[in-house]
């Protein structure tokens, strides 16, 4: 049975949004390929950038089987180093299928 995460991906200033770097923008877009190989796996329900006013911030939400997968899918991120990640469990609420 799968349980749900919601990943928050915090940038390392309040401006990052606006004024990344090159290879800040680099290591984000293969942060973005990584998310969308995990929803090709079936792992993420939802990710992108949420346009807070106060500051850009990433989020997704993920289903695994066990918690220790969410280490791993953040361990691996390129972009975890640049950002830093919190994590929370969530008790979704899905489709019927």
């Amino acid at each position: 049975m799968k349980k749900y995460f919601v990943l928050k991906l915090l940038p390392p200033r309040s401006t990052f949004g606006q004024d990344m770097t090159p290879e800040e923008r680099k290591i984000m877009g293969l942060h973005s390929a990584y998310w969308k190989g995990l929803m090709v796996q079936g792992l993420v329900v939802v990710y992108g950038p949420v346009l807070d006013p106060q500051g850009v911030f990433g989020l997704g939400i993920v289903g695994v089987e066990e918690e220790g997968k969410v280490k791993e899918i953040t361990d691996a991120d390129p972009a975890n180093g640049l950002n830093r990640y919190e994590y929370y469990p969530m008790l979704a609420v899905l489709p019927d299928k």
